[in-house]
């Protein structure tokens, strides 16, 4: 397997009113493609930020991240853009519907960034229907996300996360607003498709049941990883 995501000596700071906070201190890792990553720690050790830098969202203070053999962050706003929409989907605590879409339109939204999407209309809503249909909700791609149960938001969230066909899949707490049942069957259909669609997942979870369903799992302590415990 080779690197598809690297971080090398990370750091991010804030600035809260003149004291400066370093949520991350030099964090170093490889991920290789099909891992499944789980990122571990206690709150405020830094979990989500890394998440963010990994993904193109939040620029470290320093160091680097390579996805494919290319800086992310040495390259153009527009091009980081690019890999982030084409090669990165994101699943994030908070299901971030629009509530004026119906469902198969949230799934289909990524896809609009595509140079000409217009052209490809019936491809993409092709594509929305057979990942809802993957997730267990293809008869309600005409609902709105108001009548859509929690679980069932989330698992339209992951359908558009990979409705651009990435590569990497990065999740931020998948099931903290699920209760365990619910929570189950969203990472039921998250590792399946992950391992269905031969992608990277790396998942960010307080619960080390959860990280123990992935390949590798790295704690995050004051800023930096430790060797998980077995």
């Amino acid at each position: 397997m080779s690197n598809l995501l690297e971080a090398r000596e990370v750091h991010r700071s804030f600035l809260i009113g003149n004291k400066q906070l370093d949520v991350l201190r030099g964090v170093s890792l490889v991920i290789q493609e099909g891992d499944t990553l789980a990122v571990t720690g206690m709150s405020g050790a830094g979990k989500s930020t890394l998440l963010h830098v990994l993904g193109g969202l939040d620029q470290p203070t320093s160091g680097q991240v390579w996805f494919r053999g290319r800086d992310l962050y040495a390259a153009r706003d527009r091009e980081r853009s690019a890999i982030r929409a084409r090669k990165i989907g994101f699943v994030f605590q908070a299901y971030h519907l629009l509530p004026e879409l119906t469902v198969q339109e949230n799934v289909v939204l990524p896809a609009l960034s595509r140079s000409m999407a217009f052209l490809y209309g019936k491809n993409l809503r092709e594509r929305a229907a057979e990942l809802l249909a993957q997730v267990g909700l293809a008869d309600r791609s005409g609902h709105r996300p108001n009548e859509l149960s929690g679980g069932e938001q989330q698992r339209v969230a992951l359908a558009r996360a990979l409705m651009n066909e990435p590569e990497l899949v990065l999740a931020d707490e998948p099931t903290g607003n699920l209760d365990s049942r619910t929570g189950e069957e969203v990472l039921r259909y998250l590792f399946d498709l992950v391992a269905e669609q031969h992608l990277t997942l790396v998942m960010v979870t307080h619960n080390e049941s959860v990280a123990a369903r992935c390949s590798r799992h790295v704690e995050l302590r004051d800023g930096l990883p430790v060797p998980a415990v077995d």
